[in-house]
């Protein structure tokens, strides 16, 4: 990378970590470029040139990270943590998304933005989906995983989880121990409400 390219490098992260800082607090549609100017200090220009438009800054910053959330758990993959670490770790990352973006404004952006929505809709079936299956296979390997239990079986469990997942997490803040919570929780998942047989 050369100096011009580094440079422009750098201007397009300090523009996305301000919109992303920005996210965490405002709704997108309360977001103005010129808040994101002030925030990344650089010119409402300098957004322009390189986004064209606020859509699609916001567009680029989603996606940015939800690839490096599955970058991130893939490299944690490959680190031969097991079955139940790597649940652990998932749901450390759910735990950060929703602080971060409560599902609600998740839900929001994808119903409002139909390019966004077929993007993630793209890398959850093309990575998420291979990276869960090579997962839930490597368990079956080590014994982790019952024989009695199929991936399909493990696969439709997840889903069951991630369709409440929202729910979960609402009721993991009320609760007085959050952490303690999602570990019941994936206790539940691994062993069910009588413990390990």
């Amino acid at each position: 990378m050369n100096g011009f390219e580094k440079r422009a490098s750098q201007i397009k992260e300090k523009i996305t970590k301000a919109t992303m800082d920005l996210l965490r607090t405002s709704e997108p549609k309360k977001i103005r470029i010129a808040d994101i100017s002030s925030a990344a200090q650089v010119s409402q220009v300098t957004i322009y040139n390189y986004f064209g438009n606020k859509d699609e800054l916001i567009r680029a910053v989603f996606r940015d990270f939800f690839d490096n959330v599955i970058q991130d758990f893939e490299a944690y993959m490959n680190e031969g943590h097991s079955l139940k670490e790597q649940i652990q770790h998932i749901i450390g990352l759910e735990k950060t998304i929703y602080h971060d973006f409560p599902p609600g404004l998740i839900r929001e952006l994808l119903a409002e933005d139909q390019e966004l929505s077929r993007y993630l809709e793209e890398r959850y079936r093309e990575r998420a989906i291979p990276l869960t299956i090579r997962m839930l296979q490597e368990g079956k390997d080590s014994g982790e995983i019952s024989e009695a239990v199929s991936i399909d079986h493990v696969l439709a469990f997840i889903q069951l989880y991630m369709n409440q997942y929202e729910f979960m997490l609402s009721m993991a803040q009320q609760s007085e121990d959050m952490d303690g919570f999602l570990e019941g929780m994936v206790h539940i998942f691994f062993y069910g409400i009588c413990g390990k047989p």
